[in-house]
C-alpha cells in the first residue's frame, strides 16, 4: 500500500516526538505489520483465525507502553496502515481492544475502508458514554458515511454528554439547511429550559448552522425606458388645422 501524504506526515511528526528506543520499536513493529500476509488471501485469513494473533497485533496492543499514551493513537494507526488491515481485522481489534485501541481503529477507518462497510464500528462507539470515543467516532468516516438520522442523534448526544461540537467532522456542511436537526435541537433546548437546566452554548451554534441560506438577490433586469411622447412643433399644423 502506498503511503498517503497524511500517513507520511504522521510518521515524520511521530519520529520527531519519540525517543530513540521508541523509534526503533516503531520501525520494527511497522516492518512486521508490512510483512504480514495480506488478509485478502483466503489461506492467510484462515490462518489468522486458527492460530495465535500475528506479532504485529501484539505490537498494536503494547503501543501505549512503548510510545507513551500521548503517541499511542498515532503509532497504532501506522501499524494498521502498514498491515493493510481489512474490515474483519479492524472489527476484531476493535471489539477485543481497550478504549484506546478502539479509538485508534476508528481513526484509521478513513484510510483503510473506502465505503460504508465499517459503519457498525462507528455505531457501536456512538452507543457508549465514553466521551473520547464519541469524539473520535464522529470523525471523517462518519461524516462521509453515517446516515442522516443516526448523524443527527450523534450530534445531539455530543450536546448532552459535553463533547465539543468542534470534534464533529464536516459539521457545517452536514448541518446546513437541516430542518429536522433544527427541530430536534429546539425540542432539546425547550426540555432543558423547562427543567431549569442550562442550554449548552454549542446548541445555539449548531442551530445557527441549520438555517437555510438566504437566496442571493436577484440580478436587476434590463431597463426599459419609455420613449417620450413626440413633441408637437408649433410650426407643424395639427390634423384639424390641415382640414380647415
Amino acid at each position: 500500500m502506498t503511503d498517503s501524504p497524511a500517513v507520511t506526515d504522521l510518521r515524520s511528526r511521530l519520529d520527531a516526538a519519540l525517543g530513540g528506543a521508541a523509534r526503533a520499536w516503531l520501525d520494527q513493529a511497522t516492518a512486521e505489520a508490512a510483512a504480514h500476509p495480506s488478509a485478502d488471501a483466503e489461506d492467510a485469513r484462515a490462518a489468522v483465525h486458527q492460530a495465535a494473533p500475528p506479532t504485529w497485533e501484539v505490537r498494536f496492543a503494547e503501543a501505549g507502553r512503548r510510545c507513551g499514551p500521548e503517541h499511542a493513537d498515532a503509532a497504532r494507526l501506522l501499524l494498521l496502515h502498514a498491515a493493510r488491515a481489512d474490515r474483519t481485522t479492524l472489527a476484531r481489534l476493535y471489539h477485543q481492544g481497550t478504549a484506546a485501541e478502539r479509538r485508534a481503529v476508528l481513526r484509521a477507518l478513513p484510510l483503510l475502508v473506502p465505503g460504508p462497510d465499517a459503519l457498525p464500528l462507528v455505531e457501536d462507539a456512538l452507543r457508549t458514554n465514553d466521551t473520547r470515543l464519541l469524539a473520535v467516532a464522529l470523525g471523517p468516516y462518519a461524516a462521509a458515511h453515517l446516515p442522516p438520522h443516526a448523524w443527527r442523534y450523534a450530534v445531539l448526544k455530543c450536546l448532552f454528554t459535553g463533547v465539543p461540537v468542534d470534534t464533529v467532522a464536516d459539521l457545517e456542511r452536514r448541518a446546513r439547511a437541516d430542518t429536522e436537526l433544527a427541530r430536534m435541537l429546539v425540542d432539546y433546548a425547550d426540555e432543558r429550559t423547562a427543567a431549569g437546566r442550562p442550554v449548552p452554548a454549542d446548541l445555539h451554534r449548531v442551530l445557527a448552522l441549520t438555517a437555510t441560506p438566504a437566496p442571493p438577490p436577484a440580478a436587476p433586469g434590463p431597463r426599459h425606458e419609455t420613449a417620450p411622447a413626440a413633441a408637437v412643433s408649433p410650426s407643424t399644423p395639427t390634423g384639424e388645422e390641415q382640414e380647415s
